[in-house]
């Protein structure tokens, strides 16, 4: 049997993931299917760190274009975040894998407060880690906040999974013949500004060797593929 390349990783998943086909919200169906995924994969005996964005519920980017000011609406983000962790929680009991839920905001009625020693106590236990809330700070994104916990937790590889098979020239659902990339380096995703992460997200993997592997979440199984080094997705490094 194949062995994991990784031994500890941190999955990117941003909002409208857990949307599905529904615009808006949470799909509980999309949201089983991730569980399982992931239990799939703490099988393997893989560490996994989440972090979720927000975007199914509230952009603060767009919150700004409503009229709100900008760090208000970046903290409305933030909320939307917890939301989303705790529903990933709750999917993740159900099916059989213990969690925990770190906050970079204290509300300590739902989520442990972010402390990064009791969080990698939680990974030697063998839990799936949660981080809601981003930094905790307004103008960062949750791409920057994946790669800052990514390295401070020591992990191997951040793994965005997103709608689409990889990292392309341009938006494939608007251009059929868009060119789809299967390797880059940092400094072409950044001069190219090819939205994989933000510019502040992927100079912090740069700086610290962190590799970042782009892939289709929709097809099942895609995780435990990336995870034992199938070829799929996009691999910035």
């Amino acid at each position: 049997m194949k062995k994991p390349i990784y031994k500890r990783i941190v999955l990117k998943l941003s909002g409208e993931a857990l949307e599905g086909d529904r615009g808006f919200g949470i799909d509980p169906k999309v949201v089983t299917s991730i569980a399982h995924q992931i239990k799939d994969i703490r099988e393997l005996g893989v560490d996994v760190i989440c972090i979720i964005g927000g975007g199914n519920f509230f952009r603060g980017v767009e919150g700004e274009k409503s009229g709100i000011d900008r760090a208000t609406a970046d903290y409305i983000g933030m909320l939307a975040t917890v939301m989303n962790g705790l529903v990933m929680s709750d999917a993740l009991e159900k099916a059989g894998v213990q969690t925990r839920v770190q906050s970079a905001l204290e509300i300590k009625a739902l989520c442990e407060p972010y402390i990064r020693r009791r969080a990698m106590r939680h990974l030697e236990k063998g839990r799936v880690v949660i981080f809601v809330a981003g930094t905790g700070n307004p103008f960062f994104t949750t791409d920057t906040a994946a790669a800052l916990r990514a390295v401070e937790m020591n992990a191997d590889v951040i793994l965005k999974a997103t709608k689409v098979d990889g990292v392309y020239d341009q938006d494939p659902m608007k251009h059929p013949g868009a060119k789809k990339f299967t390797r880059l380096n940092y400094l072409n995703v950044i001069k190219k500004q090819l939205r994989v992460m933000d510019a502040t997200a992927t100079s912090l993997c740069m700086e610290n060797h962190l590799p970042i592997v782009v892939f289709n979440l929709i097809q099942p199984g895609n995780i435990r593929r990336v995870v034992l080094g199938e070829k799929i997705g996009t691999v910035v490094s």
